[in-house]
């Protein structure tokens, strides 16, 4: 862990070489998931022409080897250096909502940096966050990311932890960070609608949460200003009373608001997941 510690405090600048050296490896000589990339981006953009999606796979590429530098950055990076690395426009608006006695939950979709978002959120938040992650395969990087995520005072729960702490949102007012666009399980409740083109499987449980306990939803819209510069900008996404409000009606928002995201730079999305395995 020292390794990476130190490692960390290098300019990013300088992991950027280390990222340079990686974008070349998985485009030209493992080309890393080219076929599920591939895959994909003709799924979900048949209107464009093969060179126009293969200017986006090779821009992924860039965008996920800089992603893997900017996360090793986080482990040590200062507030200064994160506010000018990312940026949220307007944070006081989930930070009225606790304030006014609501819990809060934020759904956002895979982008870059994700990461570097999560830290700058806890650091300008006046209120308590709480941010919903899987755990790492390796103990090692798992508690490595840990660390990096709290350095900034906020809480992270495991995902299969969270359906304890879920029961004290009414009681304990926070901001619920969520990645709502991941794969269930077999195993998982879940609901199939098309998203980019053909059908895929959300989960529900932040719409179950919201309606049961009437709490606002938003959705976190990020774009990439320049290399290793981010942009948040929140919006709401639904709002009680639910009374009125159709099945799915909260999951169909986040998914339409999740296309016009990838849409606007689909570079930034996480193509290399299969997502879309039914």
């Amino acid at each position: 862990m020292l390794f990476f510690q130190l490692f960390s405090r290098l300019p990013l600048g300088i992991l950027f070489l280390f990222s340079d050296f990686l974008y070349l490896i998985a485009r030209f000589v493992v080309r890393y998931r080219k076929k599920v990339i591939d895959d994909n981006l003709l799924h979900a953009f048949p209107e464009k022409t093969a060179e126009e999606r293969k200017s986006i796979r090779n821009r992924f590429y860039r965008n996920f080897t800089d992603s893997i530098a900017e996360t090793v950055k986080s482990i040590s990076i200062s507030k200064a250096e994160l506010a000018r690395r990312f940026t949220i426009t307007n944070q006081d608006f989930l930070d009225e909502e606790v304030k006014n006695g609501k819990s809060v939950l934020l759904l956002a979709g895979h982008f870059f940096n994700w990461e570097l978002g999560l830290q700058q959120a806890a650091v300008l938040s006046k209120v308590p966050s709480e941010g919903i992650y899987l755990k790492i395969t390796s103990p090692f990087f798992n508690e490595l990311m840990y660390q990096a995520r709290t350095r900034f005072g906020n809480t992270i729960t495991e995902k299969t932890e969270f359906r304890e702490t879920v029961k004290t949102l009414n009681a304990q007012h926070r901001v619920v960070q969520l990645a709502a666009d991941q794969r269930p399980n077999r195993r998982t409740t879940r609901y199939q609608r098309p998203f980019l083109n053909r059908p895929a499987f959300f989960f529900e449980g932040a719409e179950n949460i919201a309606k049961s306990m009437d709490l606002p939803v938003y959705f976190g819209e990020i774009s990439k200003k320049g290399r290793g510069r981010y942009q948040a900008t929140y919006e709401l996404l639904a709002k009680g009373p639910y009374d009125l409000h159709s099945e799915h009606s909260i999951t169909d928002a986040f998914c339409a608001r999740l296309e016009a995201n990838i849409h606007l730079q689909p570079d930034l999305y996480l193509w290399s997941h299969k997502r879309w395995r039914v």
